[in-house]
Protein backbone atom coordinates (compact mmCIF):
# COMPACT_ATOMS: atom_id res chain seq x y z
CA UNK A 1 0.00 0.00 0.00
CA UNK A 2 2.30 2.41 0.97
CA UNK A 3 4.61 1.45 -1.86
CA UNK A 4 2.62 2.84 -4.47
CA UNK A 5 1.55 5.69 -2.31
CA UNK A 6 5.28 6.74 -2.12
CA UNK A 7 5.86 5.64 -5.76
CA UNK A 8 3.49 7.92 -6.87
CA UNK A 9 4.36 10.98 -4.92
CA UNK A 10 8.14 10.41 -6.12
CA UNK A 11 6.90 10.44 -9.82
CA UNK A 12 4.50 12.73 -9.56
CA UNK A 13 5.76 15.86 -7.02
CA UNK A 14 9.24 14.42 -6.68
CA UNK A 15 8.94 14.80 -2.99
CA UNK A 16 12.47 14.82 -1.10
CA UNK A 17 12.83 11.13 0.72
CA UNK A 18 9.92 9.68 -0.91
CA UNK A 19 11.83 7.47 -3.35
CA UNK A 20 13.26 5.47 -0.57
CA UNK A 21 9.98 3.19 -0.52
CA UNK A 22 11.62 1.55 -3.62
CA UNK A 23 14.27 -0.17 -1.35
CA UNK A 24 13.49 -3.59 -0.65
CA UNK A 25 15.92 -3.16 2.24
CA UNK A 26 14.35 -0.30 3.83
CA UNK A 27 10.42 -1.75 3.61
CA UNK A 28 11.80 -4.96 5.06
CA UNK A 29 13.13 -2.99 8.03
CA UNK A 30 9.85 -1.49 8.15
CA UNK A 31 7.88 -4.60 7.89
CA UNK A 32 9.95 -6.13 10.74
CA UNK A 33 9.57 -3.12 13.03
CA UNK A 34 5.83 -2.86 12.63
CA UNK A 35 5.20 -6.56 12.99
CA UNK A 36 7.51 -6.28 16.64
CA UNK A 37 5.45 -3.51 17.46
CA UNK A 38 2.09 -4.39 16.71
CA UNK A 39 2.83 -8.18 18.90
CA UNK A 40 4.13 -6.53 21.51
CA UNK A 41 1.81 -3.57 21.62
CA UNK A 42 -1.42 -5.26 21.25
CA UNK A 43 -0.29 -8.93 21.97
CA UNK A 44 -1.09 -7.69 25.71
CA UNK A 45 -4.10 -6.10 24.82
CA UNK A 46 -5.45 -9.20 23.33
CA UNK A 47 -3.57 -11.57 26.38
CA UNK A 48 -6.06 -9.20 28.53
CA UNK A 49 -8.98 -9.64 27.11
CA UNK A 50 -8.82 -13.11 26.81
CA UNK A 51 -8.38 -13.81 30.24
CA UNK A 52 -11.26 -11.41 30.91
CA UNK A 53 -13.67 -14.05 28.57
CA UNK A 54 -11.95 -16.86 30.47
CA UNK A 55 -10.84 -18.19 26.74
CA UNK A 56 -8.33 -20.64 28.31
CA UNK A 57 -6.72 -23.81 27.37
CA UNK A 58 -7.91 -27.08 28.74
CA UNK A 59 -4.76 -29.15 29.58
CA UNK A 60 -4.71 -32.79 29.53
CA UNK A 61 -3.39 -34.47 32.50
CA UNK A 62 -0.14 -36.44 30.78
CA UNK A 63 1.78 -36.81 34.21
CA UNK A 64 4.35 -34.06 33.25
CA UNK A 65 5.75 -31.56 35.81
CA UNK A 66 4.19 -28.32 35.58
CA UNK A 67 1.83 -29.23 33.27
CA UNK A 68 -1.07 -28.34 35.62
CA UNK A 69 -0.33 -25.16 36.46
CA UNK A 70 -0.73 -23.76 32.57
CA UNK A 71 -4.28 -24.66 33.01
CA UNK A 72 -6.57 -21.94 31.84
CA UNK A 73 -3.88 -20.22 30.36
CA UNK A 74 -5.50 -18.08 27.13
CA UNK A 75 -5.08 -19.63 23.77
CA UNK A 76 -5.60 -18.51 20.10
CA UNK A 77 -3.09 -16.05 20.67
CA UNK A 78 -1.78 -17.01 16.68
CA UNK A 79 -4.46 -14.27 16.37
CA UNK A 80 -1.79 -12.41 17.43
CA UNK A 81 0.69 -13.88 14.68
CA UNK A 82 -1.74 -14.02 11.69
CA UNK A 83 -2.33 -9.66 12.53
CA UNK A 84 1.78 -9.06 12.92
CA UNK A 85 2.24 -10.86 10.05
CA UNK A 86 -0.76 -9.38 7.79
CA UNK A 87 -0.89 -6.25 8.27
CA UNK A 88 2.86 -5.46 7.90
CA UNK A 89 2.85 -7.31 4.68
CA UNK A 90 -0.10 -5.20 3.06
CA UNK A 91 1.11 -2.10 4.04
CA UNK A 92 4.61 -2.37 2.84
CA UNK A 93 4.88 -4.99 0.16
CA UNK A 94 4.10 -4.97 -3.69
CA UNK A 95 0.20 -6.36 -3.66
CA UNK A 96 0.59 -7.38 -7.31
CA UNK A 97 3.47 -9.82 -6.82
CA UNK A 98 2.17 -13.18 -7.04
CA UNK A 99 4.13 -14.53 -4.02
CA UNK A 100 3.21 -12.10 -1.76
CA UNK A 101 -0.33 -13.09 -2.79
CA UNK A 102 0.31 -16.83 -2.33
CA UNK A 103 2.04 -16.20 0.92
CA UNK A 104 -0.86 -14.03 2.34
CA UNK A 105 -3.66 -16.75 0.79
CA UNK A 106 -1.75 -19.19 2.74
CA UNK A 107 -2.00 -17.34 6.08
CA UNK A 108 -5.67 -16.92 6.05
CA UNK A 109 -6.29 -20.22 4.60
CA UNK A 110 -4.48 -21.92 7.42
CA UNK A 111 -5.13 -18.92 10.25
CA UNK A 112 -9.07 -19.81 9.71
CA UNK A 113 -8.63 -23.32 9.76
CA UNK A 114 -6.51 -22.97 12.97
CA UNK A 115 -9.16 -20.51 14.37
CA UNK A 116 -11.99 -22.56 13.89
CA UNK A 117 -9.75 -26.09 15.53
CA UNK A 118 -9.53 -23.91 18.75
CA UNK A 119 -12.94 -22.02 18.69
CA UNK A 120 -14.46 -25.93 18.48
CA UNK A 121 -12.00 -26.64 21.42
CA UNK A 122 -12.78 -23.27 23.57
CA UNK A 123 -16.20 -22.58 23.31
CA UNK A 124 -17.91 -25.82 22.40
CA UNK A 125 -16.04 -27.44 24.79
CA UNK A 126 -14.30 -30.47 22.72
CA UNK A 127 -11.60 -31.44 23.75
CA UNK A 128 -10.62 -33.23 20.48
CA UNK A 129 -11.53 -29.93 17.79
CA UNK A 130 -11.70 -30.04 14.48
CA UNK A 131 -11.62 -33.70 13.33
CA UNK A 132 -8.33 -34.52 12.23
CA UNK A 133 -9.69 -35.83 8.71
CA UNK A 134 -10.96 -31.96 8.08
CA UNK A 135 -7.47 -30.53 9.22
CA UNK A 136 -5.82 -32.67 6.30
CA UNK A 137 -8.40 -31.77 3.39
CA UNK A 138 -7.68 -28.04 4.30
CA UNK A 139 -4.18 -28.40 3.73
CA UNK A 140 -4.61 -30.18 0.79
CA UNK A 141 -6.65 -28.40 -0.69
CA UNK A 142 -4.40 -25.53 0.31
CA UNK A 143 -1.71 -27.58 -1.12
CA UNK A 144 -3.99 -27.72 -4.74
CA UNK A 145 -4.35 -24.46 -4.74
CA UNK A 146 -0.44 -23.26 -4.33
CA UNK A 147 0.33 -26.24 -6.43
CA UNK A 148 -1.93 -25.12 -9.16
CA UNK A 149 -0.33 -21.51 -8.87
CA UNK A 150 3.03 -22.65 -8.94
CA UNK A 151 2.70 -24.86 -12.38
CA UNK A 152 -0.20 -22.26 -14.85
CA UNK A 153 0.94 -18.93 -13.23
CA UNK A 154 2.62 -17.28 -15.99
CA UNK A 155 4.35 -14.95 -13.26
CA UNK A 156 5.81 -17.78 -11.77
CA UNK A 157 9.16 -18.22 -13.87
CA UNK A 158 12.97 -18.66 -13.04
CA UNK A 159 15.78 -17.43 -15.38
CA UNK A 160 18.46 -19.87 -16.76
CA UNK A 161 22.04 -19.71 -17.18
CA UNK A 162 23.16 -19.97 -20.99
CA UNK A 163 25.86 -22.63 -21.60
CA UNK A 164 26.62 -19.85 -24.51
CA UNK A 165 30.62 -19.08 -23.78
CA UNK A 166 30.57 -15.72 -22.03
CA UNK A 167 32.61 -13.28 -24.59
CA UNK A 168 30.02 -14.92 -27.13
CA UNK A 169 26.71 -13.68 -24.41
CA UNK A 170 28.98 -10.38 -23.98
CA UNK A 171 28.55 -9.17 -27.91
CA UNK A 172 24.86 -10.52 -27.98
CA UNK A 173 23.54 -8.51 -25.49
CA UNK A 174 26.09 -5.92 -25.25
CA UNK A 175 26.28 -6.08 -21.50
CA UNK A 176 28.76 -7.34 -19.04
CA UNK A 177 28.56 -8.71 -15.63
CA UNK A 178 26.01 -11.23 -13.65
CA UNK A 179 23.02 -10.41 -16.35
CA UNK A 180 25.10 -11.46 -19.13
CA UNK A 181 25.50 -14.69 -17.90
CA UNK A 182 21.55 -15.29 -17.69
CA UNK A 183 18.79 -16.03 -20.32
CA UNK A 184 17.02 -12.91 -21.58
CA UNK A 185 13.96 -14.68 -21.55
CA UNK A 186 12.20 -16.05 -18.05
CA UNK A 187 10.94 -19.82 -18.20
CA UNK A 188 8.50 -21.11 -17.00
CA UNK A 189 9.89 -24.44 -14.76
CA UNK A 190 9.20 -27.24 -12.25
CA UNK A 191 13.24 -26.99 -11.19
CA UNK A 192 13.96 -26.97 -7.57
CA UNK A 193 17.35 -26.69 -5.56
CA UNK A 194 18.79 -30.23 -4.01
CA UNK A 195 21.19 -30.04 -1.41
CA UNK A 196 24.94 -31.31 -1.58
CA UNK A 197 25.18 -31.74 -5.22
CA UNK A 198 27.51 -30.02 -7.89
CA UNK A 199 24.81 -28.99 -10.23
CA UNK A 200 22.34 -28.01 -7.71
CA UNK A 201 18.68 -28.21 -9.90
CA UNK A 202 16.59 -31.34 -9.88
CA UNK A 203 13.88 -31.09 -12.17
CA UNK A 204 10.24 -32.82 -10.73
CA UNK A 205 9.49 -33.61 -14.52
CA UNK A 206 12.67 -35.92 -14.88
CA UNK A 207 10.53 -38.26 -12.84
CA UNK A 208 8.24 -38.83 -15.43
CA UNK A 209 10.74 -39.81 -18.07
CA UNK A 210 9.65 -42.89 -18.48
CA UNK A 211 6.56 -41.81 -20.00
CA UNK A 212 8.28 -40.94 -23.39
CA UNK A 213 8.65 -37.99 -25.26
CA UNK A 214 6.81 -34.74 -24.39
CA UNK A 215 6.75 -36.07 -21.09
CA UNK A 216 7.44 -32.60 -19.68
CA UNK A 217 4.09 -31.28 -19.90
CA UNK A 218 2.42 -33.73 -18.01
CA UNK A 219 5.29 -32.67 -15.13
CA UNK A 220 2.21 -31.25 -12.93
CA UNK A 221 0.83 -34.85 -12.32
CA UNK A 222 4.21 -34.79 -10.32
CA UNK A 223 5.13 -31.53 -8.94
CA UNK A 224 1.51 -30.51 -7.12
CA UNK A 225 1.25 -33.86 -5.05
CA UNK A 226 4.63 -33.37 -3.59
CA UNK A 227 3.87 -29.81 -2.61
CA UNK A 228 0.51 -31.30 -1.22
CA UNK A 229 2.86 -33.62 0.38
CA UNK A 230 5.24 -30.87 1.81
CA UNK A 231 3.08 -28.45 2.71
CA UNK A 232 0.99 -31.03 4.86
CA UNK A 233 3.78 -32.32 6.33
CA UNK A 234 5.53 -29.34 7.53
CA UNK A 235 2.26 -27.58 8.93
CA UNK A 236 1.15 -30.90 11.01
CA UNK A 237 4.94 -30.78 12.03
CA UNK A 238 4.39 -27.44 13.47
CA UNK A 239 1.82 -28.08 15.55
CA UNK A 240 3.06 -31.36 16.91
CA UNK A 241 6.26 -28.96 18.14
CA UNK A 242 3.81 -26.39 19.43
CA UNK A 243 4.04 -28.26 23.00
CA UNK A 244 6.27 -26.45 25.25
CA UNK A 245 6.73 -22.40 25.73
CA UNK A 246 8.11 -20.68 23.11
CA UNK A 247 9.44 -23.68 21.18
CA UNK A 248 7.28 -23.62 18.12
CA UNK A 249 7.80 -19.64 18.45
CA UNK A 250 11.16 -19.77 18.36
CA UNK A 251 12.17 -22.55 15.82
CA UNK A 252 10.13 -20.68 13.77
CA UNK A 253 11.93 -17.05 13.83
CA UNK A 254 15.01 -19.03 12.77
CA UNK A 255 13.95 -21.19 10.22
CA UNK A 256 11.82 -17.38 9.08
CA UNK A 257 15.46 -15.22 9.14
CA UNK A 258 17.33 -18.18 7.26
CA UNK A 259 14.83 -18.25 4.18
CA UNK A 260 14.69 -14.82 4.45
CA UNK A 261 18.44 -15.03 3.46
CA UNK A 262 17.59 -17.25 0.62
CA UNK A 263 14.98 -15.09 -0.90
CA UNK A 264 16.78 -12.51 -0.55
CA UNK A 265 19.68 -14.05 -2.49
CA UNK A 266 17.45 -16.11 -4.83
CA UNK A 267 16.07 -12.77 -6.13
CA UNK A 268 18.95 -10.85 -6.39
CA UNK A 269 20.90 -11.90 -9.54
CA UNK A 270 24.13 -10.63 -8.48
CA UNK A 271 24.37 -13.16 -5.46
CA UNK A 272 22.46 -15.41 -7.47
CA UNK A 273 25.25 -15.74 -9.97
CA UNK A 274 27.87 -15.52 -7.40
CA UNK A 275 26.85 -18.63 -5.65
CA UNK A 276 25.91 -20.32 -9.07
CA UNK A 277 22.11 -20.66 -7.64
CA UNK A 278 18.67 -20.52 -9.49
CA UNK A 279 17.59 -16.95 -9.60
CA UNK A 280 13.64 -16.33 -9.60
CA UNK A 281 13.06 -12.78 -10.76
CA UNK A 282 10.77 -11.42 -8.33
CA UNK A 283 10.83 -13.76 -5.33
CA UNK A 284 13.25 -11.01 -3.33
CA UNK A 285 9.75 -8.96 -2.54
CA UNK A 286 9.36 -11.80 -0.29
CA UNK A 287 11.75 -10.56 1.99
CA UNK A 288 9.36 -7.97 2.99
CA UNK A 289 6.72 -11.08 3.98
CA UNK A 290 9.51 -12.77 5.98
CA UNK A 291 10.75 -9.70 7.62
CA UNK A 292 6.60 -9.33 8.98
CA UNK A 293 6.95 -13.41 9.90
CA UNK A 294 9.95 -13.03 11.83
CA UNK A 295 8.87 -10.58 13.73
CA UNK A 296 5.60 -11.56 14.61
CA UNK A 297 7.08 -14.61 15.78
CA UNK A 298 9.95 -12.75 17.61
CA UNK A 299 7.10 -10.34 19.19
CA UNK A 300 5.08 -13.48 20.03
CA UNK A 301 7.87 -15.27 21.90
CA UNK A 302 8.29 -12.28 24.45
CA UNK A 303 4.53 -12.84 26.12
CA UNK A 304 4.96 -17.17 24.94
CA UNK A 305 8.33 -17.58 26.20
CA UNK A 306 8.15 -19.73 29.92
CA UNK A 307 6.18 -19.24 31.64
CA UNK A 308 3.66 -18.58 28.67
CA UNK A 309 1.00 -15.53 29.25
CA UNK A 310 -0.63 -16.96 26.39
CA UNK A 311 -0.77 -19.62 23.76
CA UNK A 312 -0.43 -20.22 19.98
CA UNK A 313 -3.44 -22.58 19.39
CA UNK A 314 -4.03 -24.32 16.07
CA UNK A 315 -4.71 -20.35 14.84
CA UNK A 316 -0.97 -20.10 15.10
CA UNK A 317 1.04 -23.30 15.21
CA UNK A 318 -0.90 -24.53 11.56
CA UNK A 319 -0.18 -20.92 10.02
CA UNK A 320 3.27 -21.37 10.82
CA UNK A 321 4.01 -24.05 9.66
CA UNK A 322 2.19 -24.07 6.57
CA UNK A 323 4.21 -20.24 5.74
CA UNK A 324 7.55 -21.84 5.84
CA UNK A 325 6.55 -24.90 3.54
CA UNK A 326 4.79 -22.80 1.22
CA UNK A 327 7.86 -20.18 1.49
CA UNK A 328 10.26 -23.04 0.71
CA UNK A 329 8.66 -24.22 -1.95
CA UNK A 330 8.10 -20.61 -4.07
CA UNK A 331 12.03 -20.08 -3.80
CA UNK A 332 12.99 -23.48 -4.72
CA UNK A 333 14.83 -24.73 -1.46
CA UNK A 334 12.11 -27.65 -0.18
CA UNK A 335 14.36 -29.80 -0.18
CA UNK A 336 16.42 -28.43 2.40
CA UNK A 337 13.52 -28.65 4.84
CA UNK A 338 14.58 -31.83 6.15
CA UNK A 339 17.38 -29.61 7.42
CA UNK A 340 16.16 -26.08 7.84
CA UNK A 341 13.28 -27.56 9.81
CA UNK A 342 14.99 -30.75 11.40
CA UNK A 343 13.27 -29.85 14.82
CA UNK A 344 9.88 -30.69 13.19
CA UNK A 345 10.95 -33.48 11.34
CA UNK A 346 12.12 -34.88 14.62
CA UNK A 347 9.01 -34.09 16.12
CA UNK A 348 6.86 -35.69 13.40
CA UNK A 349 9.40 -39.13 13.21
CA UNK A 350 8.63 -39.08 17.00
CA UNK A 351 4.94 -39.49 16.86
CA UNK A 352 5.16 -41.71 13.49
CA UNK A 353 7.34 -44.23 15.01
CA UNK A 354 6.27 -44.41 18.86
CA UNK A 355 2.54 -45.16 17.48
CA UNK A 356 3.74 -47.26 14.51
CA UNK A 357 6.10 -49.55 17.04
CA UNK A 358 3.39 -49.48 19.95
CA UNK A 359 0.66 -50.80 17.31
CA UNK A 360 3.31 -53.66 15.63
CA UNK A 361 4.65 -54.79 18.93
CA UNK A 362 0.90 -54.95 20.83
CA UNK A 363 -0.50 -57.10 17.40
CA UNK A 364 2.89 -59.34 17.44
CA UNK A 365 3.21 -59.64 21.40
CA UNK A 366 -0.21 -58.57 22.94
CA UNK A 367 1.22 -55.46 24.64
CA UNK A 368 2.16 -52.67 22.92
CA UNK A 369 5.52 -50.96 23.47
CA UNK A 370 7.00 -47.50 23.25
CA UNK A 371 10.58 -46.30 22.00
CA UNK A 372 10.36 -42.97 23.96
CA UNK A 373 9.05 -42.34 27.14
CA UNK A 374 6.71 -39.78 25.04
CA UNK A 375 5.66 -38.42 22.10
CA UNK A 376 6.34 -36.12 20.41
CA UNK A 377 10.11 -35.99 21.34
CA UNK A 378 10.28 -32.77 23.57
CA UNK A 379 8.09 -34.74 25.93
CA UNK A 380 10.27 -37.66 25.82
CA UNK A 381 13.08 -35.07 27.58
CA UNK A 382 10.95 -33.97 29.74
CA UNK A 383 9.65 -37.28 31.17
CA UNK A 384 13.47 -38.07 31.81
CA UNK A 385 13.72 -34.42 33.95
CA UNK A 386 14.81 -32.30 32.04
CA UNK A 387 13.34 -28.54 32.93
CA UNK A 388 11.00 -27.38 30.31
CA UNK A 389 13.26 -23.71 29.45
CA UNK A 390 16.72 -26.26 29.20
CA UNK A 391 14.47 -27.92 26.69
CA UNK A 392 13.36 -25.53 24.68
CA UNK A 393 16.94 -23.38 24.63
CA UNK A 394 18.30 -26.30 23.45
CA UNK A 395 15.73 -26.91 20.78
CA UNK A 396 16.68 -23.03 19.86
CA UNK A 397 20.60 -23.92 19.60
CA UNK A 398 19.79 -26.71 17.23
CA UNK A 399 17.74 -25.06 15.50
CA UNK A 400 20.36 -22.35 14.38
CA UNK A 401 22.66 -24.94 13.96
CA UNK A 402 20.59 -26.48 10.99
CA UNK A 403 20.11 -23.07 9.92
CA UNK A 404 23.76 -22.68 9.49
CA UNK A 405 24.24 -25.77 7.81
CA UNK A 406 21.05 -24.88 5.76
CA UNK A 407 23.21 -21.92 4.46
CA UNK A 408 26.49 -23.79 3.78
CA UNK A 409 24.66 -26.39 1.88
CA UNK A 410 25.12 -22.89 -1.11
CA UNK A 411 28.81 -23.37 -1.31
CA UNK A 412 29.16 -27.41 -0.31
CA UNK A 413 28.28 -29.40 -2.48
Amino acid sequence: MFYYLFKYLHEAYSIPGTGVFQYLSFRAALALITSLLISLVFGGKWIHYLNRKQVGETIRDLGLEGQLEKQGTPTMGGLIILASIVIPALLFARLDNVYIILMLFTTLWLGALGFLDDYIKVFKKNKQGLSGKYKIVGQVVLGLIVGLVMYFNKNVVTREKMVTPVSTVYSVLGESGPSARYSIADKHSTKTTIPFVKNNEFDYAVLLKWMGPGYEKWAFLMFIPIVILIITGVSNGANLTDGMDGLAAGTSAIIGATLGILAWISGNIVFADYLNIMYIPNVGELAVFVSAFVGATVGFLWYNTYPAQVFMGDTGSLAIGGIIAVFAIIIRKELLIPILCGIFVAESLSVILQVSYFKYTKKKFGTGKRIFKMAPLHHHYQKLGFPEPKIVLRFFIVGIALAVMTIITLKIR
